[in-house]
């Protein structure tokens, strides 16, 4: 097991917005979490990478509790996030922005290693290496998001909505692009809004509403789901899971 959430409650002042989740995540695995608006998904991301602390539960990593540990000591573990909306900073070249993602290494023949690995992944990426970060398509941006949070060589990423705002072509792209990632080893957990893509890839998912879990199970038996085509994962009513 490699992640693991074990009856985790947060909440946002009195805001009860994750209840008693339960996730499991093995190595070498994609795992989807679906939902709609305001269903807990993006709180489950900030929840894995410490932005947001849980009232009650354990998320453990690898064998270890760290819902105590700072975001940091999380992505020195290995935990890496590619961030809802890229998050790139927006005045500094692509090179530098890639770089931000190694803060915590040293440059030398690991990093060189690394940004081999991002630049062979997205050819484009390469050739933007030193354009200005903002002045790139929001596809060129999501790839250089990928690139950043993969210069940490983290043992499991952590992918908030990865569509959105891309063009159809773009999309497929991205989701041939993580497909690629995993099976070089890297274990992704994905935040999607594109229910289809996301079944498409994954091995396992989990649907979220209103901060439970409400459906979960292999990706194949989920896109074939009655509920799931007919409530496009939006409207799932808790009494559906019963």
């Amino acid at each position: 097991m490699l992640l693991e959430f074990k009856d985790v409650d947060t909440y946002y002042g009195d805001l009860h917005v994750l209840k008693q989740v339960n996730y499991t995540i093995e190595k070498g695995e994609i795992v989807a979490l679906l939902g709609g608006n305001a269903s807990g998904k993006s709180t489950t991301m900030k929840t894995i990478m410490g932005v947001v602390r849980p009232t009650r539960g354990q998320v453990i990593f690898d064998g270890q509790p760290i819902e105590k540990l700072p975001t940091a000591e999380r992505v020195r573990r290995g935990i890496a996030p590619v961030l809802e909306a890229r998050r790139l900073f927006p005045r500094m070249t692509v090179f530098e922005n890639l770089e931000m993602g190694a803060y915590l290494r040293k440059h030398g023949p690991e990093f060189n290693q690394d940004l081999e690995r991002v630049y062979t992944l997205f050819p484009r990426v390469k050739e933007r290496h030193s354009q200005i970060a903002g002045t790139l398509s929001g596809g060129e941006q999501q790839m250089v998001a990928m690139g950043r949070a993969l210069m940490a060589r983290p043992r499991l990423l952590c992918m908030d909505e990865p569509s959105m705002g891309l063009s159809p072509i773009f999309v497929e792209q991205v989701f041939d692009i993580i497909q690629e990632i995993n099976r070089q080893g890297t274990t992704i957990f994905m935040v999607e809004q594109n229910a289809n893509m996301a079944l498409s890839i994954a091995n396992r998912a989990y649907v979220l509403q209103t901060g439970q879990v409400v459906l979960s199970g292999a990706a194949d038996e989920l896109r074939r789901n009655p509920l799931i085509r007919e409530a496009y994962l939006g409207e799932l009513q808790v009494a559906t899971a019963t």
